[in-house]
């Protein structure tokens, strides 16, 4: 097995070379969130001393296990090879490089994860590297708090906090770790000035949080959102802070917990416990811990940033898929596509609108082979990450070849700003005069 050993800034990081590329597993870019870090923003990973073997996946954020038999449990969990541990101690990220040495200058795509801020981890069996290092394209992705433990609000919260803030955690975790990236990628071969970031469900709207919020400074460059992000979308989620503590304060009651102290010396699988119980009271929504307009973070909810033009002034791409949420085949049988579909659209417009250049959208609408599903929520998936052979759906070579069609598209608005490259090609970009979508489907 041979390896390369990086010199980043808490100390040398060794990684496993595979076939073409080298990948670095489980990489801390903060100090784990426990014990008196718990509820807490993220604080400086620690320095270390030797070499840290960056050959395994770390465990995922500390999180209720899918439910055996669900519909995505058996599309996205199914493999034992691919699962982790869960556990608070999970601020890692993990490198795909092509890179030879740090010369080579290559652009980084900075991939974030969806699960509706309560599930999911930077390791998922749909998410691999090879195909973008492939394309002379670094692939990291991010692991980050949730839940409870992530977007917890509180007075008590507050006024231990220094600018009177809470919760936000998560997305100061992501914050922290694109901060971690820009300060270390030269080392791993890659371009700090040429960094796109990109997400799916959860994972787009954490986009469009970095895109929103000042704290990412001039780090992006570039941004995909993958069925969420836009404009009016109906998954543009936020709450007033006001909203999040009363919530925290709802939580920290039904835990019988009378300080902060307490809050942070409860198990972690008392608050999960608790976390869940108060989703299913919320009619099943489990969306009841999420970002909050703190005005640290977020000044302001999402569109009203982006009607403002408070906004990173960079290229973006943005889609959805067929059969995504929100979607019935009654209101597609009736021409609507849904309201993801249109807050792509409103997206552009916008933008043309503050006079900043147009934009690409993208429409998947791929129905997946071996059952009914078609182009569910997520389905684009193994697709833009190439990794079709890891799912247990009958896959066609047309399959294989949309998959390498979308890598080129994805790793050609990473690189460039433009999915078809460095020329003009025939995905054109959405403006009220020329309204193009770019289909993807089997030819």
């Amino acid at each position: 097995m041979q390896l390369w050993e990086v010199m980043t800034g808490e100390g040398k990081v060794r990684g496993v070379k595979e076939d073409g590329y080298t990948v670095f597993k489980g990489i801390p870019y903060a100090r784990p969130p426990v014990g008196e870090y718990r509820f807490r923003p993220p604080a400086p990973p620690f320095v270390r001393e030797g070499v840290l073997e960056a050959d395994h996946f770390r465990d995922a954020a500390f999180q209720e296990a899918p439910e055996e038999g669900t519909f995505y449990e058996k599309e996205f969990n199914r493999d034992d090879r691919f699962r982790v541990g869960t556990s608070e101690d999970c601020l890692y990220l993990n490198i795909w490089t092509p890179a030879e040495s740090e010369e080579d200058n290559l652009p980084v795509a900075f991939w974030i994860h969806g699960g509706g801020f309560s599930h999911g981890n930077g390791s998922e069996m749909e998410f691999d590297g090879r195909e973008y290092c492939r394309r002379n394209v670094i692939l990291v992705s991010i692991q980050y708090r949730l839940g409870v433990f992530g977007f917890l609000a509180h007075p008590w919260l507050c006024g231990e906090n220094e600018r009177g803030v809470s919760g936000n955690y998560g997305i100061l975790d992501q914050i922290a770790a694109l901060r971690w990236v820009v300060g270390n990628i030269r080392a791993f071969g890659g371009d700090p000035e040429n960094i796109t970031v990109f997400g799916q469900s959860a994972g787009s709207i954490s986009v469009q949080t970095l895109i929103s919020t000042e704290l990412t400074e001039n780090w992006i460059k570039k941004a995909i959102f993958q069925s969420a992000g836009g404009y009016d979308t109906g998954l543009n989620l936020a709450v007033p802070a006001r909203e999040a503590m009363e919530t925290g304060v709802k939580f920290a009651a039904r835990c019988h917990a009378s300080s902060v102290r307490e809050l942070r010396s409860l198990p972690p699988q008392v608050l999960l416990r608790n976390q869940e119980e108060m989703a299913a009271e919320s009619d099943g929504l489990s969306l009841i811990f999420m970002p909050n307009i703190d005005g640290y973070v977020l000044e302001d909810g999402y569109m009203e940033l982006a009607s403002h033009g408070k906004i990173k002034d960079i290229p973006y791409m943005a889609g959805c898929t067929r059969n995504d949420i929100f979607v019935t085949e009654e209101m597609l049988a009736a021409g609507d596509r849904g309201q993801l579909y249109r807050g792509c659209g409103e997206w552009c417009l916008l933008l043309e609108r503050l006079g900043r250049a147009p934009a690409y959208i993208y429409y998947f609408t791929r129905q997946l082979p071996g059952d009914d599903a078609g182009a569910f929520h997520s389905s684009e998936l193994w697709y833009m990450f190439g990794t079709l052979d890891r799912c247990w759906r009958p896959m066609t070579e047309a399959d294989h070849e949309l998959s390498s069609r979308m890598l080129d598209c994805w790793t050609n608005f990473i690189k460039y700003g433009n999915p078809n490259g460095k020329d003009l090609g025939q995905w054109e970009t959405y403006t009220k005069e020329n309204p193009y979508v770019q289909i993807l489907d089997l030819r």
